[in-house]
């Protein structure tokens, strides 16, 4: 409820971090196993000032306006910045969450943006071009993966071996297939050819 989270929320609006902690009574309340969907703003265009807080002004001049063409390529790249660095910020509260979670649960995050953002490269704005004609900036997204102790232990996973795997191409077809093998979801769609943790599991 936006309304408990005056610091997070404007009426309008809520930042990402309000994910995070409107998610805290759902997890310490959990019985069996828990799959947790979070869906981010992030760094959705064209209004990127709006999805950080003003703590995060890090890079300037930064472009405080929705219509793009008032700004210069540098203000919006700037506020794109502040941006991720928020994004970087939540992420890292949702691990410490988890981590204080960590004595009563196993857990795991996996992250992957839908989409990336073009921010002035040849003349291009924001995303939505056609795959087939999308540039990389559009296309080419991170995805990352965090796993408590106990959950890779439980699930014989090893952490090492999966820190060589990250430099290795992977698609959002990757995402549904490593979750349910990270979940041990049997089911005649899984593949674990596209289980990005399948390598690493023994």
């Amino acid at each position: 409820d936006p309304a408990n989270l005056p610091e997070l929320c404007d009426g309008e609006r809520c930042l990402d971090e309000a994910l995070v902690e409107s998610s805290r009574s759902l997890l310490r309340d959990a019985n069996g196993n828990l799959v947790l969907v979070l869906h981010q703003l992030g760094n959705h265009g064209p209004a990127y000032f709006r999805r950080y807080p003003a703590g995060f002004r890090h890079f300037t001049p930064t472009c405080d306006d929705e219509d793009l063409s008032k700004c210069s390529r540098e203000q919006i790249a700037n506020s794109y910045d502040n941006a991720l660095l928020y994004t970087d910020h939540v992420l890292a509260r949702s691990i410490d969450l988890l981590k204080e979670l960590a004595s009563r649960y196993d857990t795991a995050l996996l992250y992957v943006s839908d989409h990336g953002e073009s921010l002035g490269e040849n003349g291009l704005y924001l995303h939505g071009l056609p795959y087939a004609i999308a540039p990389a900036e559009q296309t080419r997204v991170p995805m990352m993966m965090w796993l408590s102790s106990g959950f890779a232990a439980r699930n014989r996973v090893d952490p090492a071996c999966l820190r060589t795997q990250a430099d290795k191409p992977a698609t959002h077809d990757n995402l549904y297939h490593t979750v349910l093998g990270l979940l041990d979801v049997r089911t005649s769609v899984r593949d674990d050819a596209l289980d990005l943790t399948a390598p690493c599991r023994s």
